[in-house]
């Protein structure tokens, strides 16, 4: 039988009803918005042929939360979180079914693409950092870390689900259900949202609104706080040159396994069910808090695990190198996520969790075009293992820097 205290640990957040709400509402359009991510990627590569457009697409989706991000957290703190991500919502939705359409119809054209994955990004720069901030707010302080890992559970079932279902949906129909199921997946979000009910209207404090100066004020608390300012550049390191799977997986399942859209599907599958079992231990761990350990490890394998991944071409192999990566990814962002919520006020968590929004997708452009350019020259699989190699070279600078910093103590 299980243990009872293990079940009330994994699932305590689910106590709180907006909160209940919320997992609903992202189980279900979490997987469609894996499914539109493989099927946008597949339409792409049978448009183009080319991984370099495939990285320039997911460059573009992320380039907003280069030049918004800042100002997006500005605009979080200052009004409803919940309206805020309402909104988002209903744009995502009309968004997807605007693709939909268009490869249906069968005018889709590559530049359409370039275009809407603009504009999901322009939502994107708003949203991510306003349901993350948003988090606190149904649950509490206490029942954060395991609110973040059960948000990151339901992402990563969806990741491991989604590109499943996609794979077979794109064999048996074509891309464009993929697109219209993601649209008709937030309307699940929307009812959530609109259910739920607060004793006082949360977020929307109301003061002078400044700003460059709330701006100012966010960075120079992360400068100021050594846990924070350590946390976003590891996360920036490992955005830029270990997460880009949704570019190099569909070119490694194409041109080196020679898969279809089915392999690939299962491939990106077997990452998401990695991940949901790391997301799952984060979610059990959570009572004893943040541990520096488990963020640098979780980084260091996923550094090796890529590395791994470069140097070998068997199906079943990838499988399972890309579910540990999975379990690696989500142990080291589940970590880096509660390390900077807990350390920060609550009056600037809007501003800092942009900025690490910033760090954590804001970067993945220029990730993007790093897989897609050397994936061209170098070929997919010297590109995992060069990732893995520079984030591996990072993850060892700091831990030997713990360790003489430890030894200094010690003396």
């Amino acid at each position: 039988m299980l243990d009872t205290t293990l079940i009330k640990t994994l699932f305590r957040s689910l106590r709180h009803r907006n909160f209940r709400l919320f997992f609903i509402g992202q189980l279900v359009s979490l997987t469609g918005t894996w499914m539109q991510n493989v099927g946008q990627a597949w339409l792409v590569l049978e448009l183009t042929h080319s991984p370099f457009k495939l990285g320039v697409v997911s460059a573009l989706q992320f380039a907003p939360m280069l030049f918004l991000s800042l100002p997006a957290g500005v605009y979080i703190d200052y009004f409803n979180k919940r309206k805020i991500i309402i909104a988002t919502q209903a744009a995502y939705l009309v968004l997807a079914f605007t693709l939909a359409l268009l490869d249906w119809t069968g005018t889709v054209r590559y530049w359409h693409v370039v275009v809407l994955a603009t504009l999901l990004g322009c939502v994107n720069t708003i949203d991510m950092p306003a349901r993350q901030a948003f988090l606190i707010e149904m649950v509490g302080k206490d029942d954060l870390m395991n609110a973040i890992a059960m948000n990151s559970s339901i992402f990563n079932a969806a990741r491991a689900v989604g590109p499943a279902i996609a794979g077979l949906l794109i064999g048996a129909a074509g891309t464009a259900v993929c697109f219209f199921m993601n649209g008709v997946s937030y309307l699940a979000v929307l009812w959530s949202l609109l259910l739920m009910t607060f004793e006082s209207a949360p977020g929307g404090v109301r003061r002078p609104y400044r700003m460059l100066e709330d701006i100012g004020e966010a960075l120079r608390y992360i400068r100021n706080t050594p846990v924070l300012l350590a946390t976003m550049l590891l996360v920036a390191v490992v955005s830029v040159f270990a997460t880009n799977f949704n570019v190099l997986v569909p070119v490694f399942a194409k041109q080196e396994l020679h898969r279809e859209a089915a392999g690939f599907g299962f491939l990106m599958s077997s990452f998401g069910i990695g991940a949901l079992l790391g997301a799952v231990s984060l979610a059990i761990l959570s009572r004893s808090g943040p541990n520096p350990a488990l963020l640098l490890g979780g980084g260091a394998g996923l550094s090796l695990a890529l590395v791994l991944i470069g140097f070998q071409k068997s199906f079943g192999l990838t499988a399972l190198l890309l579910a540990l990566s999975g379990w690696f990814m989500v142990s080291f962002f589940g970590m880096a996520n509660t390390t900077v919520q807990l350390n920060t006020e609550d009056r600037l968590r809007g501003r800092v969790m942009s900025v690490y929004t910033f760090t954590f997708g804001g970067l993945t452009p220029f990730g993007s075009m790093f897989a897609g350019s050397v994936s061209h020259f170098l070929k997919a699989p010297l590109t995992f293992a060069l990732g893995g190699l520079i984030c591996g070279a990072a993850f060892l600078v700091v831990i030997l820097n713990r360790r003489k910093a430890g030894e200094r103590g010690a003396a």
